[in-house]
């Protein structure tokens, strides 16, 4: 372990560790092409209703780690996205938009890691928590202003309401609150390495959906 690690802020440890990931995942394929403007509609849909079901499993898992003592302090119900996610899906699908939906295998394997995690490891779900809710705070917004640019949604609208958080008015202050809750968990130091290889993995899980999505959606179709 580095002796840095007990002077250097986990929040920090976290972001650094997890920076190569976070690029790979923001620079896939598939991503590029749909906030370049050059995908359809269709594979932005395919794209929500892959990340319904990750946060149905984050979301479901959240409602038992509300008392634990290391995940509790995480669930905050102002983050919680599966009700917008469903609200996207029917303006972009219809109302039987649950009809047929199958998640792509890498997106089933996230969901499993996530429930996994919920279950069994709820630091662990922090990693996804703190991967999925603070990318959804902040380069999340970019997807919104190309989706209503790219499809012609109403801005924070029907399509994109998932990525409009309306309980926190203040997106900066609470990113920072949340940093201070990252460098206050309940962990020691090889727990607080867990924590980061799991948010490695998280990333690595996530990129694996876009690889999936950019075979489905290739530019040359």
């Amino acid at each position: 372990m580095d002796s840095t690690a007990t002077t250097t802020p986990f929040s920090t440890l976290i972001r650094t560790a997890s920076h190569e990931q976070h690029t790979e995942a923001e620079s896939s394929t598939f991503m590029g092409d749909m906030l370049g403007g050059r995908l359809g509609v269709d594979a932005y849909a395919r794209y929500t209703e892959q990340l319904w079901f990750v946060y149905r499993a984050l979301e479901d898992g959240a409602q038992a780690l509300r008392e634990d003592p290391v995940a509790g302090p995480f669930i905050q119900p102002e983050l919680m996205r599966t009700a917008e996610l469903e609200r996207d899906l029917t303006h972009l699908r219809g109302g039987e938009w649950r009809e047929g939906l199958e998640p792509l295998p890498a997106t089933a394997a996230y969901a499993a890691r996530v429930a996994e995690c919920a279950r069994e490891w709820p630091a662990g779900y922090i990693a996804h928590h703190y991967t999925r809710y603070l990318g959804d705070l902040s380069g999340g917004q970019i997807i919104r202003g190309t989706a209503e640019k790219t499809w012609g949604f109403e801005r924070k609208g029907d399509g994109v309401r998932f990525y409009v958080f309306e309980q926190i008015p203040n997106p900066a202050a609470f990113k920072r609150e949340y940093r201070e809750l990252l460098d206050a968990v309940d962990a020691d130091e090889l727990e607080k390495q867990r924590i980061i290889e799991e948010c490695k993995r998280a990333f690595a899980l996530n990129t694996a959906v876009f690889r999936e999505l950019g075979e489905v959606f290739p530019l040359s179709a």
